[in-house]
């Protein structure tokens, strides 16, 4: 939500706080702006490249220094660092880590995963379900796990039918991508904009139905008239073997998975706080009869967390400057406003594709004013549709290219972009015609 600041004298130390989100009164941090300006674009800067020459770093790691960085030169006590991260969204996602992880190690993923791999013979039916089927299971699931999962069998099938499965497998990134922005729970991201905007789960649903639907559509549609011509393998694939861990199926224990993920859906309608929810669900699977509580703890997606964590230190800092507001007023004055639906979903999606997805949401949540549900919608649609766009979009994009890569499958940048581009656009197109017609 954005606030009113005093803006400091330039090199002044920072005296002043932001009553946004879930930060206290006593939040501002006593360094110079200067200072903190320049680790967060230096922080920024690693996330947009991805890497820092010569070391090892990733962009979890590049945020972790930067948070790091902000305790040490930019005033940000532990105290500070605590209250800038917003808890209720951190415990929201490791609940439904650990409630994914218990369904992955039931075999459910690998389950559904051979069952559509199974009906090949008709390969415009199998594309429409392998998308449905990725799509809705991304809308209130991990959708990063349903990528990993999926990725292998489905390619390995299509090997095997000497087929091509790089418009399968990039369909089956960006339907992910589309699937996951249903809902407040297909991607991390979307459980932190609906955790701080305190958005209801159920006037979102009804909201991204139509834009959802459509990119849904648009995408089927436009993935295979650019492929129908092309799904014959150039060269013969010799014998495919399927290589990491596949869980066996257990039905109990995936029927145990799937009603208590059924009865998290419907608590979720209620008043009920969202964390205890996914909490309470969270420590039901750790206290399994089958499942050891390292063999859960270790399908969490730690790194996100880390990330997540270290970006809310970065921007809570970053805000208690003012710059962010001075430079919301500086683009309304050039015409482009980020309160403004359809301006705020270009730039999302914009920035989804340059900085991560993550960095953008986090980075845009501190400026825009997210007290107008209609803003949170946007930016939650947005960066989940425009997530499709290239191979960096998104980290689901990146697990498929990845895993298709150890099948022996190449999935270029231009094959994805050849797909992603018009499918991206579509639905953005798609999406600000929706903002335009419901504001």
């Amino acid at each position: 939500m954005a606030v009113d600041v005093i803006q400091p004298a330039r090199g002044a130390p920072v005296s002043h706080c932001s009553t946004a989100g879930n930060l206290p009164d006593s939040c501002a941090v006593n360094a110079p702006n200067s200072t903190i300006l320049a680790i967060f674009a230096v922080t920024y800067l690693g996330l947009a490249i991805g890497h820092i020459p010569g070391l090892k770093l990733n962009r979890v790691g590049i945020v972790l220094l930067g948070a790091i960085a902000m305790m040490i030169f930019g005033g940000v006590t532990a105290e500070k660092g605590i209250a800038y991260i917003n808890a209720p969204t951190m415990l929201l996602l490791f609940g439904f880590f650990v409630i994914s992880a218990q369904l992955r190690l039931s075999g459910f993923y690998d389950w559904v995963a051979n069952a559509i791999a199974a009906h090949l013979d008709n390969p415009a039916r199998f594309l429409l379900t392998l998308m449905a089927v990725t799509g809705g299971l991304s809308a209130f699931l991990n959708h990063d796990i349903v990528c990993l999962v999926f990725t292998p069998i489905v390619g390995a099938a299509l090997l095997r039918r000497q087929m091509n499965p790089v418009p399968f497998l990039v369909a089956l990134a960006i339907s992910s991508n589309i699937g996951a922005a249903a809902t407040l729970i297909g991607n991390p991201q979307d459980m932190m904009i609906g955790s701080v905007a305190r958005l209801s789960l159920g006037n979102y649903v009804l909201w991204s139905f139509v834009p959802v639907l459509f990119a849904m559509v648009a995408a089927y549609t436009i993935i295979w008239a650019l492929s129908k011509k092309n799904l014959a393998l150039t060269t013969p694939a010799g014998e495919v073997a399927l290589a990491g861990d596949n869980c066996e199926f257990n039905r109990p224990h995936t029927i145990k998975g799937i009603v208590i993920l059924v009865i998290v859906i419907a608590l979720f309608f209620t008043s009920l706080p969202k964390e205890i929810v996914a909490l309470a669900a969270a420590a039901i699977h750790l206290a399994s009869p089958k499942f050891r509580t390292d063999e859960l703890l270790k399908l969490v997606d730690w790194p996100i967390l880390v990330l997540f964590m270290g970006l809310f230190v970065i921007t809570g800092a970053f805000q208690s400057t003012g710059y962010g507001d001075s430079a919301m007023q500086w683009l309304a004055r050039s015409g482009f406003d980020l309160n403004h639906p359809p301006d705020l979903a270009i730039a999302t999606a914009i920035l989804s594709n340059l900085i991560n997805n993550s960095a953008a949401v986090m980075l845009l949540m501190k400026v825009v004013d997210l007290s107008h549900p209609h803003a949170a919608y946007v930016l939650a649609l947005a960066n989940s549709l425009g997530g499709s766009l290239i191979i960096l979009g998104s980290v689901a994009n990146i697990i498929v290219v990845q895993q298709a890569r150890d099948l022996g499958v190449e999935i270029s940048f231009r094959d994805f972009a050849r797909l992603g581009i018009p499918v991206t656009l579509a639905a953005l197109g798609g999406l600000v015609a929706w903002t335009m017609v419901m504001s």
